[in-house]
């Protein structure tokens, strides 16, 4: 099982989500390949790394991300919600994500809009990995086409693919129409037929959000490119010697 491993949000089954520490636990660890995390505009238009709209659940703040400027962010408490150890713990620009996974790990850049909510985030995130020359180095991906459209259109470096959580046998021909050459889907919607038909299409797939080792190792049997997404990496880990061990008892 060689399945590339994607931290969902960082390491978040041991760090509060989209923070510096989980994401950092994930930078070290050398069998992490890639890194997803989620990034929202503050009222500011700063890029910053949060899944919610609302600040509710992962702070200690209330309201909506866009309603804050960066500064304000930056004094909310994101990460004792999930434990006192990380107490203190920030919302972390892109920027800052950025500067420390270059060269280290690739991201995968999740946009969260609407279409109508974050007007020009996609020139925002763009703008940073110009600066940063990491436009090789991820995949923007977004649950609206539209974004990913207007993506293309301002950069044809950049690699864009479509979240979804169902299937539909178009998925392969309105990827390419999109321009994307990725989709993150969520991992029951798959088999080793669909798998084989996006390959064949030169779609690169990753399954989310894979938790278990069971289910991690069933998966990675479909196809040894799956990307698998976990919120806990040393369940992929797990999965890997686990398989590693049935082979050599196999060849016995």
């Amino acid at each position: 099982m060689n399945n590339p491993c994607v931290a969902h949000r960082g390491w978040s089954g041991r760090a509060p989500e989209n923070t510096m520490s989980a994401i950092r636990l994930a930078l070290d660890e050398p069998e992490v390949e890639w890194i997803e995390i989620d990034v929202q505009l503050t009222k500011d238009h700063i890029p910053v790394v949060i899944h919610d709209y609302s600040l509710r659940r992962t702070t200690n703040g209330k309201g909506e991300v866009k309603a804050r400027t960066a500064a304000e962010l930056a004094e909310l408490d994101a990460g004792n919600w999930f434990s006192q150890k990380y107490q203190g713990e920030r919302i972390p620009t892109l920027e800052q994500v950025l500067r420390e996974a270059k060269g280290r790990c690739k991201l995968n850049i999740e946009l969260k809009t609407d279409g109508i909510r974050y007007p020009h985030i996609e020139e925002k995130v763009l703008a940073l990995l110009q600066r940063y020359d990491m436009e090789r180095e991820v995949v923007i991906t977004s649950f609206h086409e539209g974004t990913l459209y207007r993506v293309r259109r301002l950069n044809d470096i950049v690699r864009t693919g479509i979240i979804i959580d169902k299937w539909r046998t178009t998925l392969p021909q309105e990827l390419k129409e999109l321009g994307c050459d990725f989709l993150s889907i969520g991992y029951s919607r798959l088999n080793k037929l669909r798998l084989n038909e996006l390959q064949k299409a030169g779609i690169q797939v990753m399954a989310w959000t894979i938790n278990d080792t069971n289910t991690i190792r069933k998966l990675a049997a479909l196809d040894a490119r799956l990307m698998i997404c976990t919120n806990y990496p040393e369940r992929w880990q797990e999965a890997r010697r686990n398989d590693q061990a049935r082979r050599r008892l196999w060849w016995k």
